[in-house]
């Protein structure tokens, strides 16, 4: 297959997902051979085995690295450092985009961006919505999910030195009713305790105070 007649084929495609090319294919072996030389020549950006995207030169429709984090692991949603950043409540830019799925963990590292994913237990798996970018449907947590996730997940014991390290800002928009409701679902006093806190700081933040 010539290079131009495959762009006909997956130039409006976020993520070339190889698989698909194989369904009907006369010879597949063939295709992944162009497919790894297409790569090598940098006209593909391979994100993981089977999964690409097509180098900027060639795209038609801008990729969303949400949409990206989105698909390399399903199911999986952006919540940690990333989703605080979504929800403006940390001023620092993350560049990792930071999920959580139910597989094993891992990352991918690519031209295309940096993805870390963390294991939860399925019982815990909610919390996030969807959203559309350029037509293209990702998922992220909630502000209150992505905290408590955030805790959970990396053990970390919630202080008012811990909270002035992550710098959180416009708390005003975390809901302490949706809060306190996630933090009861994990069953965990360790993750309550973490609500207490957030909620005192949020209830000092408001009062232009630091003291918990």
């Amino acid at each position: 297959m010539e290079f131009d007649k495959f762009l006909d084929q997956v130039r409006n495609m976020p993520i070339i997902e190889t698989e698909a090319l194989f369904i009907g294919a006369r010879n597949p072996g063939t295709i992944k051979v162009q497919v790894s030389r297409w790569e090598k020549a940098g006209k593909l950006i391979k994100l993981k085995r089977g999964f690409y995207v097509l180098a900027e030169r060639y795209r038609k429709t801008t990729v969303s690295e949400f949409y990206i984090a989105s698909v390399l692991m399903r199911p999986s949603y952006v919540s940690l450092e990333k989703a605080l950043e979504y929800h403006h409540l940390i001023p620092e830019a993350v560049y990792v985009y930071t999920s959580v799925t139910t597989k094993r963990q891992g990352k991918f590292i690519s031209k295309a961006g940096r993805f870390r994913y963390w294991h939860i237990q399925t019982p815990l798996f909610w919390g996030y919505e969807s959203l559309k970018i350029d037509g293209q449907t990702a998922f992220v947590a909630r502000a209150e999910k992505a905290i408590l996730d955030l805790v959970y997940i990396k053990h970390i014991n919630v202080s008012q030195d811990y909270l002035d390290e992550l710098r959180l800002q416009n708390v005003e928009n975390i809901n302490v009713k949706r809060l306190w409701d996630y933090a009861s679902r994990f069953n965990k006093p360790r993750i309550l305790e973490a609500a207490r806190v957030f909620q005192k700081y949020i209830e000092g933040y408001q009062r232009g105070e630091k003291v918990l």
